[in-house]
């Protein structure tokens, strides 16, 4: 059974509330699924900021409680019957959470399958493509001559965004009714301006995803949760 006590993340980043959700995160794109999640719910949490340095997310502390070295992962210290869960992977974090509360991934078994498979869209496509894009774009791959890379994933961010407003027309939400679909997905739209791509896919011409995009940012959680942990 895992020991919250004796957790050796615990010695690197102590818990001053051991009776909560931990959190170890960075406000990334895939970092804040967790900290909105956790701030939608209303779940007490403690965040802890976990830099993407290798000091950090490898060091024996952070790979003892994510082996492959990646935020967001968390502690519950009230799981499942009632024992201590460690989790990472951010869909994995984001399903969870939801079965724990009874929130945001629909009110039916089919409601739940559908968020789920906008989850894994995100999970498989909007996430690593938009990643690359960034790569390519705007970090050390903007370097490389061979335009190939590039014009792969601005052509595949394109297709994504073009799917994502095909879906969005007619309804607010991604999956109907908000969802963690929405919490998965949204914070990798709003990396776009990051990235600095916005013009390069066309994003004016995707006006439901605009909206949408809009009014996730308006949710008083969202705003709270893309901030958590704070970057200083």
């Amino acid at each position: 059974m895992l020991d919250t006590a004796t957790h050796p993340i615990t010695a690197r980043w102590p818990a001053t509330h051991p009776d909560r959700i931990q959190l170890y995160s960075f406000p990334t794109p895939n970092g804040v699924k967790a900290s909105i999640m956790l701030e939608e719910t209303g779940l007490p949490y403690e965040a802890h900021k976990i830099t993407l340095a290798d000091a950090d997310v490898k060091s024996p502390a952070f790979l003892s409680l994510n082996p492959n070295n990646k935020i967001p992962a968390i502690i519950d210290p009230n799981g499942p019957d009632g024992e201590p869960l460690a989790l990472f992977e951010s869909g994995a974090i984001l399903l969870y959470l939801a079965e724990k509360t009874g929130q945001f991934l629909g009110k039916t078994k089919a409601d739940k399958y559908r968020a789920t498979q906008w989850l894994m869209f995100q999970m498989g496509g909007v996430g690593p493509m938009f990643g690359q894009l960034g790569y390519f774009f705007k970090f050390a791959g903007s370097e490389i001559e061979d335009p190939r890379p590039r014009d792969r994933y601005i052509a595949e961010a394109k297709r994504l965004l073009n799917v994502l407003n095909q879906q969005l027309g007619g309804q607010d939400w991604i999956a109907g009714e908000y969802s963690i679909a929405d919490m998965a997905i949204a914070p990798w739209l709003r990396g776009l301006d990051y990235y600095g791509v916005k013009e390069t896919v066309g994003w004016e011409d995707h006006t439901n995803v605009m909206a949408y995009l809009d009014r996730f940012l308006d949710r008083p959680a969202v705003q709270k949760g893309l901030v958590t942990p704070a970057r200083d």
